[in-house]
């Protein structure tokens, strides 16, 4: 929890000003730098074409005489540190940045090669590309016109399989996967295609030796009108004494782990090893390690003993044994059984990786007015029980403090935090009974979990959660997963540390009115269930078209509340008479919640992104009021960007009502918390730079809407219960930009929020950009006098690891 403090000198951070720098700097003309008789490319164009080809023949041109795109940042960073005396270095390159495109007309007549061959390849084989050339003060434009003549269609398809059963293998599977059709334009990359789905039929198929280059084309386009015949060829094997090809069956598997990490011995003899070992179910397991049992590694064996030679089994195979995260490494090999001429024997062969390992965290959250820190240690064991169960052990601590004149850093200490947390997540579904083809889509896991919680909220309350849960996770198709929590078991006891007797005026309104006060203190059970299902969350580092969504739903109380009433015990709990379980009222509520976005891919290096996040926690039966931890808050670097975490809403409520500057600090992080969040957020993406100190370097405008809301008023926030007719009044709109640097395994992310209209004003007054434009000295002078120690932030600067959705 965090306070403002009032500064008027404007705070830009270094990563603004380093990007300012570098945008000055692009600006800089490269011509200095070269030699008289060379020019620089500013310029290409393709003209003549549609537009379905042109973007894809603009890639053909060669990269050294492409211009630099975005802001040119990449050309800056390589002038600064290879240039000496006014000239590009020669020798001892620095590998920062990219080099100016200077002209090359040697890689002009490739590109215009490369373009005509791509046409031709797209059934324009009349086609002709010309290449113009034209330079003023050392910059070069380049224009290749291209003349592709008509496009040839297919009008007739001809097959010469020799090998009847591939022949009917293919025409019965062909339906499912082709792009080769009569009446299409011509088009290699449809040919290309084919080959590589006849090749994984195949495979699927039985066929272990089949290889691509058995697959050929043979197109004929002398004939009229632009026409082209193709004919598809399917070799038969040369060197094999079988006239056709030959299907193989799965023979004795043998499934062979190394002693350690550091691999297998060199004189390592599989057949005499094998003796050591019993054969069971055709699969003769090998633990040269003694670390492993049997049956959870087998379990993800699917090339078994009988079945026909499937090459999706055998990647099966591989993406399990990989997902048990227990094995560095996983090799798949087969011999040729030599008393049978169709019969491969498998050898699987497992590298194990370090099985424990220890990881030490810190963070250290601060802004103008507080600073804290917190530090989190976590043991890992990968094979705990010798069945690639995962077992997490985790220490969490930290504090909170305010930052005071005169006095040491921590003095001030209004929050301290301690969390310790325990699973076991076993790879499989430990269910009573067994479930057909769990496993062949992906990895599931059943995940036991247990954790205690302390807060400490200094001169307010403190608040333990101990929390125990059994989950399943699986996976439905490859893009569909699902999260089950059939038990989940929380246990709350908190104490207010407000004297109630206290005739202070800041502890009878602490005491008195605030809602959320009351629930830190409360002691109460909760026994419910959670359920969660997302779709498409394999594609969100994709650029591509598609629609995510997760949805999840988190029920407690009923089947207790249902117990309670078959025995006869009929409660009021608005009457404070509580149906209760051990001594203790049990919670009963609802909280559903869904996130939905949109991406469209606008081209290789543009995406947009349309995202709708809402939830609603409902408390009914037993209960009156939701769980603290169940309560929604905005804000934050994914959320609605211009404001911080926990300071928006609910509703039009303002801090000013809190009487005194002291109770606005103790209260911070407590008060704008609510029972239901609605936020819409708007994102366009585009590159950058590609190559920006070793990364991708992209940038984001964005537009963020929504707030939270409570369900009723009470006495202090009596303008924060949601209403559709003041719907209009109570949403925040933020605007701004981002950075995000992609080194291939993180993203760190920079984003800009600006306020836009802020809720806790009336009528004109929440527009607040254009107090921003004109009058921002004056206004936050004010805001300053009625809501101290709260400062007013026209701009929120957010920094994340990952994208913010």
């Amino acid at each position: 929890m965090k306070a403002y403090k009032f500064n008027n000198k404007p705070q830009v951070p270094f990563i603004a000003k380093l990007l300012f720098i570098l945008v000055f700097l692009a600006g800089c003309s490269s011509t200095k730098y070269i030699e008289d008789y060379q020019s620089i490319v500013k310029k290409v164009k393709i003209d003549s074409l549609d537009e379905t080809y042109q973007e894809q023949a603009f890639n053909y041109v060669q990269k050294d005489i492409r211009p630099s795109g975005g802001l040119g940042i990449n050309v800056a960073i390589y002038n600064i540190f290879n240039t000496k005396d006014g000239k590009y270095k020669t020798s001892n390159i620095k590998p920062l940045g990219s080099p100016p495109p200077i002209l090359d007309s040697a890689l002009v007549e490739i590109s215009r090669t490369q373009i005509e061959k791509f046409l031709k390849s797209k059934g324009f084989f009349m086609a002709k590309v010309k290449s113009e050339i034209s330079v003023e003060d050392k910059k070069a434009k380049l224009r290749f016109v291209a003349q592709p003549g008509p496009a040839f269609f297919v009008n007739k398809i001809t097959y010469q399989i020799p090998d009847t059963n591939l022949k009917a293998i293919y025409l019965n599977k062909k339906p499912t996967f082709t792009h080769l059709r009569e009446g299409m334009q011509y088009d290699e990359d449809s040919l290309s295609y084919e080959r590589e789905q006849i090749y994984q039929v195949m495979r699927q198929s039985g066929y272990y030796d089949f290889v691509r280059p058995y697959v050929r084309y043979s197109p004929d386009s002398n004939q009229n009108n632009s026409k082209v015949s193709v004919k598809l060829i399917i070799d038969n094997p040369i060197d094999s004494l079988a006239k056709n090809h030959k299907v193989y069956t799965i023979g004795e598997s043998h499934m062979v782990i190394a002693p350690d990490s550091e691999g297998f011995p060199e004189n390592l003899n599989l057949d005499s090893l094998k003796g050591e070992f019993k054969n069971f179910r055709g699969l003769t397991f090998m633990d040269m390690s003694g670390k492993f049992r049997r049956n959870p590694i087998v379990r993800y064996n699917f090339v078994r003993e009988g079945e026909t030679y499937d090459i999706n089994k055998e990647k099966l195979t591989y993406d399990r044994l990989y997902e048990l995260n227990v094995f560095k490494n996983v090799k798949i090999d087969y011999r040729k059984d030599p008393d049978s001429t169709n019969t491969l024997l498998p050898i699987i062969t497992l590298i194990p990786q370090k099985r424990r390992s220890n990881r030490i965290e810190g963070e250290l959250p601060f802004n103008s007015g507080t600073i804290g820190f917190n530090i989190s240690n976590t043991y890992t064991d990968n094979n705990f029980l010798k069945g690639a169960e995962r077992f997490q052990f985790q220490i969490k601590g930290g504090l909170q403090s305010r930052i005071s004149k005169n006095t040491s850093i921590f003095s001030d200490i209004y929050q301290r935090d301690f969390a310790m947390s325990a699973s076991l997540s076993v790879p499989r579904l430990i269910l009573p009974f067994s479930i057909p083809r769990m496993g062949k889509n992906g990895m599931p896991s059943t995940t036991f979990s247990t954790s205690y919680l302390y807060a400490l909220q200094k001169d307010i309350a403190v608040r333990r959660v101990f929390i125990n849960s059994v989950t399943y996770d699986w996976v439905e198709t490859k893009s569909k997963l699902h999260s089950l929590t059939p038990l989940n078991f929380e246990y709350r006891f908190g104490n207010v540390l407000i004297d109630p007797q206290n005739s202070d005026a800041n502890q009878e309104s602490l005491s008195n009115n605030i809602y959320n006060i009351l629930l830190l203190g409360r002691k109460d059970f909760t026994l419910g269930v959670k359920y969660a299902y997302s779709l498409n969350a394999d594609k969100l580092l994709a650029n591509k078209s598609f629609i995510y969504f997760r949805g999840n739903i988190d029920m407690a109380g009923n089947l207790l509340q249902l117990a309670n009433r078959a025995l006869g015990n009929i409660h009021d709990a608005k009457n404070d008479d509580f149906g209760t379980v051990f001594g203790l009222p049990f919670n009963q509520y609802v909280r559903p919640e869904v996130d939905v976005r949109w991406y469209k891919s606008l081209g290789p290096d543009k995406q947009f992104i349309a995202r709708i996040n809402t939830g609603v926690g409902f408390a009914h039966g037993n209960s009156v009021t939701v769980p603290f931890e169940k309560l929604f808050f905005a804000g934050g670097s994914s959320g609605i960007r211009a404001w911080q975490a926990r300071t928006l809403g609910p509703g039009n409520y303002n801090r000013a009502v809190l009487a005194t500057p002291e109770l606005r600090n103790s209260l911070f992080g407590l008060d704008q918390l609510g029972d239901i969040r609605f936020e819409s957020n708007l994102e366009y993406r585009y590159m950058l730079s590609r190559n920006f100190f070793g990364g991708k370097l992209k940038g984001a405008t964005f537009v963020d809407m929504g707030n939270i809301w409570n369900l009723s008023n009470d006495d202090l926030q009596n303008n924060a219960k949601f209403s559709l007719k003041e719907l209009h009044k109570q949403i925040a709109i933020g605007t701004g930009f981002g950075l995000r640097y992609d080194v291939q395994f993180f993203v760190f992310r920079f984003d800009v929020g600006v306020k836009v209209k802020d809720p806790q004003f009336t009528g004109s007054e929440q527009w607040v950009i254009g107090k921003l434009l004109s009058g921002g000295r004056d206004f936050k002078r004010n805001y300053a006098i009625t809501n101290a120690p709260d400062t007013y932030r026209f701009l929120q600067y957010n920094f994340g690891i990952g994208m913010p959705f």
